[in-house]
């Protein structure tokens, strides 16, 4: 009997010790390489260990394009995604009844708006300013975020110029004198003459607090694999909490994983987005709904019903987490 018990003790602790899930838990993303700041986090999850210390094996999914990401999933080809808060709406918007937001681990993109000779806000009255489309979310959000600053919007000179990066070769080239773009893409442009920053980061999302990216589950891997949707989520609340503790620590994670970025712009990177990681797992009630309304009053969403928050997220696995973990007070102040 006591080799019996002894043998069931040990089938017991193996249990515990392996991963949550005999088969990789896949991660879709349209990140090639390990991105800037904020969604590196995922990415980092796995290079410094956090989600082996959750229990899970993660597998990353890699498509070339972000429209990509949900068609995967629905696709089966994961298990959770990143996508936009927009295309998970878009999506339930047309009939899709089994998706559900689970967390967000990049929900403030650090967006800051950038201009090509011109001193300051006040002096871009009348000038070009670059958005993605007319009626996209990009253009409701500057045309918000420079409205509190004082800019008359109706006297600016809209050219539609697409994706980000398309319009910061415009801003380098004088196609333009302005635009909105991520904080990782103004690397790219910030030693050009002439280019500086207009509105910065924290500027911008407290002019517009629309929270912008969720990870996203299926409700039958929410059934079959839940423990590891848990385990992800833990596994990236933790690394947020640890690069909002150490800005360093994500600077010297960053520099194994992309050796090809200048140090000081990772310098810069992690004092940009100082205050700001998910560390409470980046959703609530209040400001889904919020991010749902201000989406639905594009023009992207005429004729789309808004849809019930039970419809698209799902809460029990991060207020299990918080549970867990406790309610840290260094970061987002999403969770009540």
């Amino acid at each position: 009997m006591r080799k019996i018990a002894m043998a069931v003790a040990a089938c017991i602790a193996g249990a515990f010790a392996a991963p949550l899930a005999a088969e990789p838990f896949r991660l879709i993303v349209s990140d090639a390489e390990t991105p800037l700041v904020p969604n590196s986090v995922m990415e980092l999850a796995k290079q410094e260990g956090y989600f082996d210390r959750a229990g899970v094996d993660v597998e990353f999914v890699r498509v070339e394009q972000s429209p990509m990401v949900m068609a995967a999933l629905r696709a089966g080809e994961g298990e959770m995604a990143n996508v936009s808060l927009e295309a998970l709406l878009q999506a339930v918007g047309s009939g899709a009844t089994d998706l559900r937001g689970v967390m967000s681990p990049n929900k403030a993109l650090p967006y800051l708006i950038a201009g090509k000779g011109v001193a300051d806000l006040g002096a871009l009255s009348g000038k070009r300013f670059g958005i993605g489309r007319v009626g996209s979310v990009d253009h409701l959000l500057s045309m918000r975020v420079l409205e509190a600053a004082g800019v008359d919007v109706a006297s600016l000179e809209l050219v539609a110029l697409g994706q980000p990066q398309a319009r910061a070769q415009a801003l380098l080239a004088g196609q333009i004198d302005a635009t909105t773009m991520g904080i990782g893409t103004f690397t790219a442009v910030d030693d050009a003459a002439d280019v500086s920053v207009l509105v910065t980061p924290d500027d911008f999302y407290r002019a517009a607090p629309v929270l912008s990216k969720l990870n996203v589950v299926t409700a039958e891997t929410l059934a079959a694999r839940g423990p590891e949707v848990q385990a992800v989520i833990e596994a990236l609340v933790l690394a947020a909490r640890d690069f909002q503790a150490d800005p360093q620590r994500w600077v010297a994670a960053m520099e194994k994983a992309r050796p090809d970025v200048a140090p000081e712009d990772l310098q810069m990177l992690a004092k940009a987005f100082a205050g700001s990681w998910t560390v409470n797992g980046g959703i609530s009630e209040g400001e889904l709904t919020a991010a749902q309304d201000w989406l639905h009053e594009s023009e992207d969403f005429a004729g789309v019903d808004r849809a019930p928050l039970a419809s698209f997220a799902e809460f029990a696995p991060l207020r299990a987490v918080i549970e867990k973990l406790g309610v840290s007070d260094k970061g987002d102040m999403a969770w009540n």
